[in-house]
This record gives structure tokens, C-alpha cells and sequence, in this order.
């Protein structure tokens, strides 16, 4: 239990990395981004770095899948760890 725990606040802290990750190359490409209203508006950055990312490569960039990723995991953990507590 304490396991799946700490690897569900493992995959929250990689995912907000990659989050300021995103808002720094977005920042880099010279379009605004607030680190205040980051955690709101990071669906948009998100869509606008996977938009930016496949027009210059055709591939959607690594940041959109190191932030995606662990999210999915924490979710599936908190799936788990709840129904393991309800049972």
C-alpha cells in the first residue's frame, strides 16, 4: 500500500516537472505563458506544444508524453488504492 502511495506521488511530482518543462519551452519560443495560472491554463499550453512540436518535427514532442504519461498512472493508482480500501 505505501508503495503504490509513494509511486502515485512520484508520477504527480514527474508530471508537474514536465509541466514547468512545457511552460519553459513554450516561454522559449516566445509565447506567453504564466507560471501563476500554470496549473489552470496547462491543458492549453499542452495542446500548443503538441501543436508546435508535430509542425516542426511531425511528431508530438517528448514533454507532451512526460506529462500525460504519469498522470495516467496516478490515476490508475488512485483507482487501486481506492478499491483496495473499499474491499
Amino acid at each position: 500500500m505505501a508503495l503504490l502511495m509513494g509511486l502515485g506521488v512520484l508520477c504527480v511530482v514527474w508530471a508537474v516537472v514536465a509541466a514547468i518543462l512545457i511552460a519553459a519551452d513554450l516561454h522559449k519560443r516566445g509565447i506567453a505563458v504564466s507560471v501563476v495560472w500554470l496549473r489552470v491554463m496547462i491543458l492549453k499550453y499542452l495542446h500548443e506544444y503538441s501543436k508546435i512540436t508535430r509542425e516542426e518535427t511531425g511528431r508530438v514532442g517528448p514533454l507532451f508524453y512526460h506529462y500525460v504519461v504519469p498522470l495516467n498512472v496516478a490515476l490508475v493508482i488512485v483507482i487501486v488504492l481506492a478499491i483496495r480500501s473499499w474491499a
